[in-house]
């Protein structure tokens, strides 16, 4: 990629950040899309978080991906491609392609471009044989895959439960997408978390250590650096609540008192008790999203689950 295409692509990320926080403060409710978290900061935080006691879903997966690795290699075969959206520091991916039969590349896609590039040269020193064609795009927009896997069996991989951030039509969405870009033939595995007792759900999005809450606020710390804004991040709160109705985490950022801040030179007033939604974490029951993925088109195949009925593994084929 040139300079030119490099310098295009962080202006236009900017001017959809920009449109997105002036659109969410302006509507009602307000609310800014999750994806913004994910600057070099937000990763990684995020990885602190998936490291806490209280955060049981990337353990669970880890254990999942390391008992079934084998199952999932056979069912993927030999030479595929893995394709996965969101990928972060690719630390399961590691478990992943351990299991893998000779896979010809791994192609990562994420909106943090340095801890895509960290991620990459962390995997080419384990995978010295291994193809690595990184794409740095926003996995729920349009994506073009490397022309070097063209011609090659495709296996998605959607970790995390970052599916769960969607909205259940922006997953359907989504799914349906991931499948047209994968192609005929292809597979998809991917994380679902599963609805649970709320002594185990809130603390993992609301931990003592405050770890979730700095990655939250730094969504507006991140304003402040990029958007030349004055937020007193100290006089908001993280917060985070279940949504019986709907069966899903919601975290919002709220305001302690009556206050102003101005964002590219625009005012915006936020009311004690205020509320900005910043994110969603769907949990879901095993029918629900099996429904969900047959909807999207994809053919429920084998699905793995802990023994503790936290969290879920679905190896999906292209209808």
């Amino acid at each position: 990629m040139t300079l030119t295409e490099d310098t295009s692509k962080a202006e236009l990320f900017h001017a959809e950040f920009a449109e997105a926080v002036h659109t969410g403060l302006t509507g009602t409710p307000r609310r800014i899309p999750t994806r913004f978290h994910y600057d070099a900061r937000g990763s990684a935080l995020f990885e602190d978080i998936t490291r806490l006691e209280e955060y049981y879903p990337t353990r669970t997966e880890i254990g999942l991906l390391s008992a079934h690795g084998p199952d999932i290699a056979k069912r993927a075969g030999g030479a595929c491609a893995v394709v996965e959206f969101g990928s972060g520091s690719s630390r399961k991916t590691n478990i992943l392609l351990e299991h893998m039969d000779k896979p010809s590349a791994y192609v990562p896609i994420d909106i943090d471009e340095v801890a895509l590039g960290q991620a990459a040269d962390r995997l080419r020193a384990r995978f010295p044989g291994l193809r690595i064609l990184p794409v740095h795009a926003d996995f729920t927009r349009h994506i073009e895959l490397p022309r070097e896997i063209e011609d090659t069996p495709r296996l998605g991989f959607f970790p995390g439960s970052t599916i769960g951030n969607l909205e259940l039509d922006e997953a359907v969405e989504f799914m349906a997408r991931a499948g047209d870009l994968l192609g005929r033939g292809s597979n998809l595995l991917i994380g679902a978390d599963l609805r649970k007792d709320l002594k185990i759900l809130l603390p993992a999005y609301d931990d003592p250590g405050g770890v979730t809450a700095s990655f939250t606020l730094n969504l507006f710390h991140r304003i402040n650096r990029e958007l030349d804004g004055n937020l007193d991040v100290s006089r908001f709160a993280h917060v985070a609540i279940y949504n019986d109705q709907i069966g899903r985490i919601e975290i919002y950022i709220e305001s302690l008192i009556d206050q102003s801040a101005q964002i590219m030179g625009r005012q915006y007033r936020f009311a004690k008790g205020e509320r900005v939604h910043v994110e969603n974490s769907h949990k879901y029951t095993l029918p629900q999203f099996q429904g969900l993925a047959e909807k999207a088109g994809w053919r429920t195949g084998q699905v793995w689950v802990d023994t503790g009925n936290l969290f879920s593994l679905h190896y999906l084929a292209r209808a």
